[in-house]
């Protein structure tokens, strides 16, 4: 199975209804000036400036190259104030008891089955313990689903929770997942992969992330923002 078999980009979901009551939750907590620098910590600076103005913001803290972008469409932003208000409730981040306003997925390329022994992707870091079947999905390091996540991170898959295996890759990543489950409907290509986000089990997924790579949830939501292809839904 090779990484190059996908220019495809996973997405990442933005929705516009967690916005809202990440905004309304962060400002009945205090302040008025809101970080959205980052482009919005990868959540769409110009989306999320509108929805946190419209739920009683006074003006958000933007870089230098997205204050001018602002400014044309009558939203007031600056560069250089102290930001009062939790970005991290904006977003629902880790810790912040709010749905989390961005969610990353992929889809699945390919299934392949493998017998006791073989490996996967570069170097072989995972071998299978005995008969199993992987699934090539859009989304690598090139994304922000970085190295250390092979061997440690697990993705949903039709509500299921799969591991992801072996060396992550530009632009694609392997998941181990098993047998045929008649009873759940077998996988099949073209299935949504959800990565961390949404209502399932991997809603909260960020803070394993954070957990297994060294960074921080801003810095993991921030990277996936600004490198998968990201939608506005409702």
């Amino acid at each position: 199975m090779s990484p190059s078999a996908s220019s495809s980009l996973p997405r990442a979901l933005v929705s516009r209804a967690a916005l809202r009551l990440g905004a309304r939750t962060a400002l009945a907590g205090g302040g008025s000036v809101v970080d959205l620098r980052a482009d919005a910590w990868g959540h769409g600076v110009v989306e999320v400036a509108r929805i946190v103005l419209d739920s009683g913001a006074s003006v958000v803290l933007v870089d230098e190259v997205d204050a001018a972008v602002l400014a044309e469409l009558g939203l007031p932003a600056t560069t250089d104030a102290r930001a009062d208000v939790d970005s991290r409730v904006l977003f629902g981040l880790p810790g912040s008891n709010v749905d989390p306003a961005m969610r990353l997925t992929g889809t699945v390329l390919s299934i392949k089955p493998l017998d006791a022994g073989d490996g996967v992707s570069y170097g072989y870091l995972y071998r299978a313990a005995g008969p199993t079947r992987v699934a090539l999905v859009t989304g690598g390091y090139a994304q922000g689903i970085v190295r250390s996540l092979g061997n440690s991170a697990r993705v949903e898959i039709r509500g299921r929770l799969h591991p992801v295996v072996g060396r992550v890759a530009m632009d694609v990543c392997v998941v181990e997942i098993g047998e045929a489950d008649l009873d759940e409907g077998d996988l099949d290509e073209g299935d949504e992969v959800t990565y961390f986000g949404g209502a399932g089990p991997v809603g909260q997924q960020v803070a394993d992330w954070a957990r297994i790579t060294g960074l921080t949830p801003p810095e993991i939501v921030t990277a996936v923002g600004m490198h998968a292809r990201r939608e506005h839904v409702e």
